[in-house]
This record gives C-alpha cells, sequence and structure tokens, in this order.
C-alpha cells in the first residue's frame, strides 16, 4: 500500500475548559502511534473554539495533500456544535476534494477511520 498523508481535525482537549484535558491527551497521544504502527504520516490540526478553528483548519488542509481528513467526534458529535461541523465538511469539500472524510469513534482509532478508506478500491492507498 502507498502510503497516504491524513490529516485529523479535532477539538483541542487542553482549550475546553471546566475537565481535565490529561485523559484525553493521552488517548490521543495512543492514537498518533497508531498511525506510525501502519507507516502512515498524519499531521493534527486540533483546534480551540475560540481561537479561529475554521482559519485553523483551513490552513492545515491547505499545507499538504491528504488522502483522507478524519474528522474527530468531538466535533462532529456535540449537537451545540453542529454549525461547525458542517463548516468542516465544507472546508474540506473545498480545500481537499479529493480526500476521503472519516470518522473516528475516539482519539485511539483515527489511524483505523482512515485506514477504511485509504484500502478501499480505488481509494488513495
Amino acid at each position: 500500500m502507498t502510503a497516504a498523508r491524513v490529516l485529523v481535525i479535532g477539538l483541542d482537549p487542553a482549550g475546553i475548559q471546566g475537565w481535565d484535558p490529561e485523559p484525553v491527551q493521552a488517548a490521543i497521544a495512543r492514537g498518533r502511534a497508531r498511525f506510525d504502527d501502519h507507516d502512515l504520516e498524519a499531521d493534527w490540526c486540533l483546534v480551540a473554539l475560540d481561537e479561529n478553528p475554521e482559519g485553523a483548519i483551513t490552513q492545515a488542509l491547505t499545507g499538504a495533500d491528504y488522502g483522507c481528513v478524519v474528522i474527530g467526534g468531538g466535533i462532529r458529535g456535540h449537537e451545540p456544535l453542529l454549525e461547525l461541523f458542517e463548516k468542516v465538511i465544507n472546508l474540506v469539500r473545498r480545500h481537499a476534494p479529493e480526500a476521503a472524510i472519516a470518522f473516528n469513534r475516539g482519539p485511539e482509532d483515527c489511524a483505523d477511520a482512515a485506514l477504511r478508506w485509504l484500502r478501499r478500491p480505488g481509494g488513495t492507498g
């Protein structure tokens, strides 16, 4: 399989007030290691909601060619962030139209989410 570059977009756990980000940061670290296990290059775009997330995501999407973009559950699974989720989908369509879009179950399975699409016939991998 030809290695394809993956972009993971999610919320920065350190930027969410009122809870301990350490368990999520540890899970993200384990998730990053899974990309290494599969010889996949991955960039991570973890955004803070109060720091222009759309700008950060656009910058990340235009920084490299991606075979797959994984959108984390913090953005898509929290109903008050529905509008941001829609914006993220449309930013991916606009700035990485050839990339597959995948969804993870948690920070540790981002590589698995990407591999579901990178290994498909006609996919990028």
